[in-house]
């Protein structure tokens, strides 16, 4: 039963944090410290779990999803004044690279809270840095991101094999310094996270495919289900505030967190 209840908790944190710039991977490192849940079978876990998190934002942005699938069926590639395939591809291509080629240096070096707490503070501090230095918004919602600016949104996108530094803090303070306003470097990262994310969690389920059993099996959808559900409300909820808040409050959040954790983990 005790099993169930930290599946329960690690779902919600992980639907909590996943497209919030907080860093899920290092809340759920973290999490997985304080409630002892750890070893390749806890790591195959948070995989699942997170796939949860993916399907939400699926859901969500279904509609957007279908209109460019349908202009890929219809070899339109590339539509000038529409966010279309290519701008996810180009967006997808930078993180792709780096993780195949530093893959075992990532899980073996990175995966840990130490190096989480680093995270948090270094992407908070590029958030605060985005956040404040002044650029001129030429594209006020994802229709008008170029393909050079898709480009530098995955560029940026890369530091968050980091664990801690937060994909979506990556990204949208990427979008910020590129010249997209909050909400469309918001809605551009969440776009471009389920391809990114689906085909990263799905390599990982291949590598940990031995620890994907029966025995497990409702473990896992416990996780995957409370990810899925809170996903969901987290999304809409992010969306809402990011056009009242300020990428500087989820940074002093990280310091913070950064500081308990440190004390609590790391002394």
């Amino acid at each position: 039963m005790y099993d169930y209840i930290k599946a329960i908790i690690l779902g919600i944190v992980e639907g909590l944090t996943e497209f919030l710039p907080v860093s899920s991977t290092g809340h759920m490192i973290l999490a997985g410290d304080l409630l002892n849940f750890e070893g390749e079978a806890a790591d195959t876990f948070k995989i699942v779990i997170q796939l949860g998190a993916v399907m939400a934002v699926l859901v969500l942005y279904w509609t957007r999803y279908m209109g460019i699938l349908k202009d890929m069926l219809a070899f339109k590639f590339k539509t000038p004044g529409k966010l279309n395939a290519l701008h996810l591809i180009v967006a997808m291509i930078p993180a792709l690279i780096v993780y195949l080629v530093f893959k075992d240096f990532i899980k073996e070096v990175l995966f840990g809270p130490g190096p989480v707490l680093i995270g948090l503070v270094i992407g908070g501090i590029l958030m605060i840095i985005a956040s404040r230095v002044k650029r001129k918004v030429t594209a006020e919602n994802t229709d008008d991101i170029t393909y050079k600016q898709a480009l530098g949104i995955g560029l940026f996108q890369c530091f968050a094999l980091w664990p801690g530094f937060s994909r979506s803090g990556s990204t949208i303070s990427g979008g910020l310094l590129l010249g997209t306003s909050q909400k469309a470097a918001a809605d551009f990262t969440f776009i471009i996270s389920v391809p990114v994310m689906f085909g990263a969690t799905i390599l990982d389920m291949y590598d940990s495919r031995e620890h994907l059993n029966s025995d497990a099996l409702l473990l896992f959808l416990i996780g995957f289900i409370a990810a899925f559900v809170v996903a969901m409300i987290a999304v809409v909820t992010f969306l809402n505030l990011i056009k009242k808040l300020k990428l500087e409050w989820f940074a002093l959040y990280r310091f913070v967190l950064a500081a308990v954790f440190y004390f609590l983990i790391m002394r």
